[in-house]
């Protein structure tokens, strides 16, 4: 097993051997400083920020525009869920960007993006100037996917699938169910942020339920017909929850065809499921930005391997679950390991240092039960065209019980050393 901690992570992601930038420098106004704006202050922006700033020594003046002072992770939210962590644990602020770093960070959000004049537009009315532009928004949800969701009603049956509240909201109907009652989960179609994230939300669920509540049941309602890491979800859901979990696909109910949020029911072809909690996951896209920046082909953002440059705009890099990565899942870990791309690409640009060879990396961990940690990675190469995997792995089935706990000790070592990858 791979040791991780915070000094192997933050030097981990970049390849050795340097070659060329490929990249020409600009030529800037006699002593003016060129100009990064980051918008996005989650796993890619925040990272992005940070790297460019500090591996610059103060080159490069860097600007990150997100809109709230407080950044819930969305990775970990789960284990929130289930009791492990508390809601503060998974919050973190920028004071450390701006008081270690020096980057300018505006709480605002970012409305528009003029690529000609190279302009940012805030809900304020300000405009921010930008040499290069970094876009990581994250996700929007697609709400008109699930008949009878909407933005309107969505707390009465949380998706909290972005960082916010909506994971606090969640848990208190989960601990407030009544005894024998039925949790149901919807989870979304492909592709979308956190392939396994459902699925370890379900496992979190049943470990406060089998204590609490150990009559519940819980009802998975798929619109895919596989997920990541079933084997290893089914299995663990049989050895700690017997027949509490029940996962059904669409080519057996038929699909979600309509919720009636008045009634908490969720009808299918096959059935009409009445909920005492639930939480519905719409399909996906790239954060609404992107749109409004013209970096979108269809829901997601094409870019360049190599660079994270969009192939709509070179002096814009999309990063994170916002940009079509290929092979890569949308995670926190990729976004991270795209913007140390992105920072390195960027800093040659602006500056002429040297520019390594571009390399990804990604581990999914989950929790199943307490003790109970699995996980699935891979490390990657940028190719001409798409992002390309080197080799990959994935927990197996039956391990014994001492590499799962260090499987799970392991995802604790790295959400440490993520977070202070992002914000110290």
């Amino acid at each position: 097993m791979t040791k991780i901690d915070r000094r192997t992570f933050t030097t981990g992601m970049i390849g050795l051997g340097a070659v060329s930038a490929g990249l020409s420098l600009p030529a800037y106004a006699q002593g003016k400083k060129p100009r990064v704006v980051v918008i996005g202050g989650g796993a890619g922006g925040a990272t992005a920020a940070r790297y460019i700033a500090k591996d610059s020594k103060g080159a490069i003046d860097v600007t990150l525009i997100e809109p709230t002072k407080k950044y819930y992770t969305c990775f970990f939210s789960n284990l929130y869920l289930g009791g492990i962590h508390d809601y503060e644990y998974i919050g973190h602020t920028y004071d450390g960007l701006a008081a270690n770093h020096g980057v300018n960070v505006i709480h605002d959000w970012a409305v528009g993006v003029d690529g000609a004049a190279k302009t940012v537009e805030l809900g304020s009315g300000v405009k921010v100037g930008y040499d290069r532009l970094v876009v990581a928004p994250g996700i929007d949800l697609k709400y008109g996917s699930v008949n009878g969701y909407s933005i309107d009603t969505q707390d009465t049956m949380p998706h909290a699938w972005k960082s916010g509240t909506q994971v606090a909201l969640l848990k208190s109907q989960v601990e407030n169910m009544r005894e024998g009652g039925t949790f149901v989960m919807v989870p979304p179609p492909n592709p979308f942020r956190c392939p396994p994230g459902p699925y370890e939300r379900i496992s979190m669920i049943a470990h406060i339920l089998s204590k609490t509540n150990p009559t519940a049941k819980i009802i998975v309602l798929d619109p895919k017909e596989k997920f990541s890491k079933q084997a290893l979800f089914t299995e663990g859901w049989q050895k700690h929850y017997p027949d509490m979990i029940e996962w059904i696909p669409a080519s057996i109910s038929g699909g979600v065809k309509n919720i009636n949020m008045d009634t908490m029911e969720i009808e299918t072809d096959i059935d009409t499921f009445k909920a005492d909690a639930a939480s519905v996951v719409p399909a996906q896209k790239a954060g609404v930005i992107c749109d409004r920046a013209g970096l979108t082909d269809g829901d997601w953002c094409p870019i360049v391997p190599a660079t994270m440059q969009s192939r709509a705009d070179e002096n814009i890099h999309v990063l994170g679950d916002a940009s079509v990565a290929s092979a890569m899942p949308k995670s926190g870990f990729s976004a991270n390991s795209h913007a140390k791309v992105a920072a390195m690409a960027i800093r040659g640009a602006l500056t002429g240092s040297k520019v390594f060879d571009s390399r990804f990396a990604n581990t999914c961990w989950s929790l199943i039960d307490a003790n109970d940690g699995v996980k699935v990675g891979a490390n990657y190469k940028a190719g001409a065209e798409k992002i390309e995997v080197v080799d990959e792995f994935i927990s197996k089935t039956e391990e014994p019980d001492a590499l799962r706990k260090a499987t799970y000790e392991e995802s604790e070592s790295w959400y440490t050393a993520i977070t202070a990858d992002m914000f110290s």
